[in-house]
């Protein structure tokens, strides 16, 4: 990456500023700003989130915001009510609280001698979601967002549910939350009140896991914050951006389509990281391309950006499966609209007949699907985020899991850019049941790479709002759409498709081991080959601004393992986040966090499904700064588990917060909530 020093504008800091709200709220923000913008009002930036502008984001907003500040922007990072520095509680994700006071933040910054009134949002993922959300509000100033790896459909594309089924992912988010709402306020910034604050936010703790919990199907909780309930709400610009390795990647086809306002769709190979510093290369100038963007919609300077075809998608190679990628080679491609004309995208039905996946043929006998409830360890994790072992491996060991069928070689090799779609008509042996449905790279050594995949909860086939419990035996039709993919199967490679019956820990278990049956007849799946024509690299190379200056005093080291019980046949998969130990040069803060995720089923058993999940949070700081008595050494341990029997899920939690050796907090929870859905 190219560290910039030198800028049109020369910038100042603001290391703190109170954002007073109509209730008293104090909120805290870090602000960017040109050096003469109060003799020269310009656009402002606005990133607005929970996760702790003092040491959780600090190290991405210094590549970032100093960058935009320096090409004419005041930028500024805001964290929420009740996080960070700022005053108050925060009660749940996308809150209607939230949201209100961040119509009042956008207020504030118009009205700045700084601020010309015209005001940008962006955000990754939580700042991705209320960007959207803000916009569909449609506060005067705000003109135009850059929205990334985030949804039009909390219920459908978050953490919690997919398909229906509930994600593993909902209780280890709930878990990250747990811990990352219980950071200590700095003393060096709030005084000696950190102590009551911090306490505070301890004793009224919510227990995010239960909430989402007791949402099992699309009700109005999950329209609440989901702009799909009315496109037409949004009329600022929108530009979208996504990876293929992040799984924030559905809602971008479906609000290139619905939305009525100005906007752009970017997908390149990244996982759930701002492109210009992601992994798998190849990392893009996204600051440059940003740029572009606020210099149209924000200073009203013909950048050329609308001029260009709307959609960007890279069209990654297959290569072989691998835990974790620093780069995939790959294609460029742009397409004029989304859905893409037929001269750019065309659809192939594919019948999975006794002779495998192919244009012609049919299923003539019924076959079985009887996957294991352990089925499913290789898919990697949902979100690939702390640059872990987090990608799908080779995929054999659950194909041999799964009723696969495998097409003819690919003698010329075919690029797949879209969301394949899987119609089949099947029964289960239990009034409940899954779906699950990948698509497979097959080499010709019999390495079996992971294209995209779709999963589906029987209970809620017809619509996510009706949950419809299988008739044991009773034949369903049901659609099974697969994730939005671009790829380049190499030549002399083979498609499969592998449709098992549990993914685990992708998704919790059925209340009961249900097999499927495949019924016979033409179950077809919709391939959507490219035919967009190739494109040099149509960014520049990566930019940012000066890194943040962090002593690491033990670095991270994330890992993943997979154990079997040969006795029992339970499998466990074991995920560790270490993310180090960091001290803050600047301010002298030091922050340590760790998490341990324990995930195991057993093959028959959906009873002894089971989740443990523990988080360390230390954070200290060893010397006063600037003469202030803000030294101190805090920790807390956070811990959820989750089990289940037919009809209940069982949830416990428990959160300890020391100072020093003297005990803060000590609070635990314990919940029954009905199985209702899943």
């Amino acid at each position: 990456m190219n560290i910039k020093h030198d800028f049109p504008n020369r910038v100042r800091e603001i290391e703190n500023q109170w954002i007073v709200l109509a209730d008293g709220t104090r909120l805290a923000a870090r602000i960017w700003l040109p050096e003469d913008a109060e003799s020269k009002p310009m656009p402002a930036i606005l990133e607005y989130l929970p996760y702790r502008k003092r040491d959780g984001t600090a190290v991405r907003d210094e590549l970032t915001h100093p960058w935009f500040a320096g090409h004419g922007y005041a930028c500024i990072r805001v964290d929420m009510r009740g996080n960070g520095e700022s005053d108050g509680l925060m009660e749940d994700e996308y809150a209607p609280q939230e949201q209100r006071d961040a119509l009042e933040v956008i207020d504030w910054i118009a009205a700045q001698p700084w601020c010309d009134g015209k005001l940008g949002m962006m955000g990754i993922s939580w700042g991705g979601f209320n960007s959207l959300q803000l916009a569909a509000l449609r506060p005067k100033p705000l003109k135009a967002i850059i929205t990334l790896c985030s949804t039009d459909d909390r219920y459908a594309d978050d953490i919690h549910y997919k398909g229906g089924n509930m994600l593993l992912e909902n209780l280890g988010w709930a878990a990250t939350m747990l811990s990352f709402s219980a950071a200590v306020p700095d003393p060096a910034l709030v005084g000696d009140q950190w102590r009551e604050m911090w306490k505070h936010r301890l004793d009224n703790m919510p227990l995010l896991a239960e909430t989402w919990l007791n949402h099992q199907h699309r009700d109005d909780y999950w329209k609440h914050g989901s702009i799909n309930e009315n496109y037409g709400d949004i009329e600022a610009a929108v530009y979208m951006i996504s990876g293929w390795g992040d799984s924030y990647i559905n809602t971008i086809p479906r609000m290139m389509e619905h939305l009525s306002c100005p906007r752009k769709a970017l997908i390149g190979p990244w996982m759930h990281k701002y492109p210009h510093f992601a992994i798998p290369d190849p990392a893009i100038g996204f600051l440059q391309e940003a740029l572009r963007w606020w210099d149209y919609w924000l200073k009203d300077v013909d950048t050329g950006i609308m001029d260009e075809p709307p959609c960007t998608f890279y069209l990654q190679d297959g290569v072989p499966p691998a835990p974790k990628y620093l780069e995939r080679p790959g294609k460029w491609v742009r397409t004029s609209a989304w859905p893409a004309p037929s001269t750019e995208v065309e659809i192939q039905s594919l019948v999975l007949s006794d002779h495998g996946l192919g244009t012609n043929g049919r299923l003539s006998n019924d076959r079985q699907i009887a996957s294991p409830l352990t089925a499913g360890s290789l898919q990697g994790e949902y979100i690939p985020l702390w640059f872990g072992a987090d990608f799908p491996t080779d995929q054999r060991r659950d194909d041999g899991l799964s009723l696969t069928f495998d097409s003819a070689p690919y003698i010329e090799g075919i690029d797949i850019l879209g969301q394949p779609t899987l119609a089949v008509s099947v029964t289960s042996t239990e009034a409940c049941g899954q779906l699950h449905v990948r698509l497979c790279d097959v080499a010709p050594s019999g390495e079996s790479a992971l294209i995209t995949y779709g999963t589906l909860n029987l209970n809620l086939r017809d619509a996510p709002g009706t949950i419809t419990p299988p008739v044991p035996g009773e034949p369903m039709d049901v659609r099974v759409p697969l994730d939005l993919i671009g790829y380049r199967l190499p030549p002399g490679h083979r498609l499969r498709v592998a449709l098992s019956s549990a993914s685990f820990p992708l998704v919790w278990s059925p209340s009961r081991r249900a097999d499927l049956t495949l019924k016979s007849g033409m179950p077809t799946l919709e391939l959507p080959f490219s035919k967009a024509a190739y494109i040099p690299m149509p960014f520049e190379p990566p930019e940012s601004a000066t890194h943040c200056r962090v002593e690491t005093l033990r670095a991270g080291k994330p890992k993943r393992t997979i154990s079997e019980d040969v006795g029992s046949g339970e499998v466990t998969v074991t995920v560790e986040d270490d993310m180090g130990d960091v001290r803050f040069e600047d301010h002298g803060l030091r922050v340590e966090q760790k998490a341990k995720e324990v995930y195991t089923s057993h093959p028959t058993d959906a009873t002894r499904t089971r989740a443990d999940i523990e988080w360390v949070y230390r954070a200290s700081r060893g010397e006063g700064q600037n003469g202030k008595n803000d030294q101190f050494a805090v920790e807390v341990v956070s811990r959820y588990h989750l089990h289940c029997d037919a009809q209940t899920f069982y949830l416990n939690a428990e959160q300890i917060a020391h100072e020093g050796e003297t005990l803060v907090s000590e609070k635990r929870w314990e919940r029954e909530i009905p199985r209702t859905a899943l």
